[in-house]
């Protein structure tokens, strides 16, 4: 079973990854965290939890957090060497330019804007690249 941190605030997005991945099929197992710092506990083992291993096979990353945002996430983990190469997809609200190419810059693996609707081109395509990185 594949292993995928969802980095996600609102408890309904949570719930509405679960329901894409039963949706397509994705056998996983979904870590959740509700900010970076949270995700960063879990990866690094930090303020009382075990490390997260087998690490993560895919990261999905909201932007748009308290305490610890997408951004800055993304930039610690992108600087550590045991996790600069986990795939990172953003799920957000923001549609602004400065956040794609922010991101872009730290290498994500797709952009998928929220809310999740199964009839855009755009999220099925990220679905299905989604897919083929935890086949």
């Amino acid at each position: 079973m594949r292993s995928v941190l969802l980095v996600e605030d609102d408890i309904f997005d949570t719930m509405t990854a679960e329901k894409s991945f039963a949706k397509f099929n994705i056998p996983h197992q979904l870590h959740t965290a509700f900010n970076g710092e949270e995700a960063l506990d879990l990866l690094l083992g930090r303020n009382g939890t075990d490390p997260l291993r087998p690490l993560p096979e895919v990261i999905l990353l909201d932007l748009n957090m308290p305490r610890m945002n997408g951004i800055e996430f993304l930039t610690e983990l992108r600087g550590s060497a045991e996790f600069a190469d986990i795939p990172v997809f953003i799920t957000t609200t923001s549609d602004m330019d400065v956040d794609r190419l922010a991101t872009d810059t730290l290498g994500v693996s797709g952009y998928i804007l929220k809310p999740l609707d199964f009839e855009t081109g755009d999220l099925s395509d990220s679905l299905s690249l989604l897919e083929k990185l935890l086949r």
